[in-house]
């Protein structure tokens, strides 16, 4: 069984859907500070889910079978497209994901749902800086299913920024252990405002590290992982190029692999 609930600020309930497969709910209402959707399945749940309408449908892992998603506020929405949570009328989905996407090689770190800060669902991506604090350099940008970086900024431009810190990582939690088969990362190529990383290292849950080197392009550049099972994957000791500009950043990073089969 899947329910959507959405509640206020008080965890008031202002509207509910359930339903064993795929769960639908409209909500009429003007979202206002503190409004949140909660979902909730059964522990270790693969869910489809989307959001608004304006948010493409993503896969997400619920490790206690709960989701909170408290409604993007603010400045937050710079990352989003415009119109995202705005309106009175809006959509929310939740449906079980099917055998056939379960067991199909796929961007396991992509999630369109992912929120800044602690969460209990997973794929979520965090670090230890994001420029000024802004959200459209925060962390969970480069696993938000997009690739447009030939700009900078607002959507769809938005990526992880850096801060010019020279000690920065970024880290994917998957939230269970999955088959990593390789990943690509993609660097914002808005030059010459921006600058890139000629190298980095690449480290997992289990304290393996693998170095790689990077381009000055704007092309997804893919490193092979070799099928290690892993629950976590961190980006660092990026190393800048010397291009006068301060500013390297990564728009997305896609990490290609399959979840562990019950039985193995």
């Amino acid at each position: 069984m899947i329910e959507l609930l959405v509640l206020d600020q008080k965890n008031s309930v202002l509207a509910r859907a359930a339903h064993e497969d795929t769960a639908l709910l409209c909500v009429d209402r003007e979202w206002e500070k503190g409004d949140h959707i909660t979902i909730v399945s059964g522990p270790g749940s693969h869910l489809m889910v989307q959001m608004d309408v304006a948010l493409a449908e993503g896969e997400v892992y619920l490790p206690t079978g709960k989701m909170d998603w408290p409604i993007p506020q603010g400045e937050h929405r710079l990352a989003y497209a415009p119109g995202t949570f705005e309106g009175k009328r809006h959509i929310v989905t939740a449906r079980k994901m099917t055998p056939d996407e379960r067991q199909a090689i796929r961007d396991l770190a992509r999630n369109p749902a992912d929120l800044r800060g602690d969460t209990d669902f997973c794929p979520h991506c965090t670090a230890n800086v994001e420029t000024r604090n802004e959200s459209v350099f925060a962390a969970r940008n480069v696993i938000d299913g997009l690739r447009f970086n030939t700009s900078h900024g607002e959507w769809p431009f938005e990526s992880w920024g850096i801060g010019a810190r020279t000690d920065a990582w970024c880290k994917i939690d998957f939230g269970r252990e999955i088959i990593a088969e390789r990943m690509a990362l993609t660097l914002r190529a808005d030059f010459p405002h921006d600058a890139y990383w000629v190298s980095g290292h690449v480290v997992d849950s289990n304290g393996n590290e693998t170095a790689f080197d990077l381009q000055k392009t704007g092309e997804r550049q893919w490193i092979d992982l070799g099928g290690r099972r892993v629950r976590w994957l961190r980006l660092e000791r990026m190393v800048k190029s010397d291009d006068p500009s301060a500013f390297p950043s990564l728009r997305a990073w896609e990490v290609y692999g399959m979840d562990i089969e019950e039985d193995q």
